[in-house]
């Protein structure tokens, strides 16, 4: 299931951090916008709904965990952007990217690695 926006904020939080309680969560939530305990509550209560976290109630403080794999998480929602903003073309979004931003010669030279480490794989 595709978290929204602040779902994948608070699945960020619990991929960092680990497993944590929903003070722990509102914290540092707070620490880039001011968002009341409730609703984090609500949003961490939502996600169990969703099977994006567990929650142990076994102490007096619920602790939620992240269940959705971050890798695989992120391929589906890149996949999803590529997708709908640049009809599947992952050339043309590559393209926008670098043409929107200055690349630095370190990021310039991991992209050529990664294109020489796909074109190997690609080799019969």
């Amino acid at each position: 299931m595709k978290p929204t926006d602040s779902e994948l904020e608070i699945l960020h939080l619990l991929w960092e951090l680990g497993p944590s309680t929903v003070r722990a969560v509102n914290d540092q939530l707070n620490t880039r916008r001011e968002v009341g305990y409730t609703t984090t509550l609500k949003l961490l209560q939502i996600m169990h709904e969703k099977g994006l976290v567990s929650r142990s109630e076994a102490a007096r403080t619920h602790v939620y965990t992240a269940i959705v794999d971050q890798s695989a998480t992120q391929s589906a929602l890149l996949q999803d952007f590529v997708d709908q903003t640049f009809r599947g073309s992952a050339m043309k979004m590559v393209l926008q990217a670098l043409g929107d931003h200055e690349a630095s010669a370190s990021e310039l030279d991991e992209i050529k690695a990664l294109i020489a480490q796909i074109e190997q794989q690609q080799k019969p």
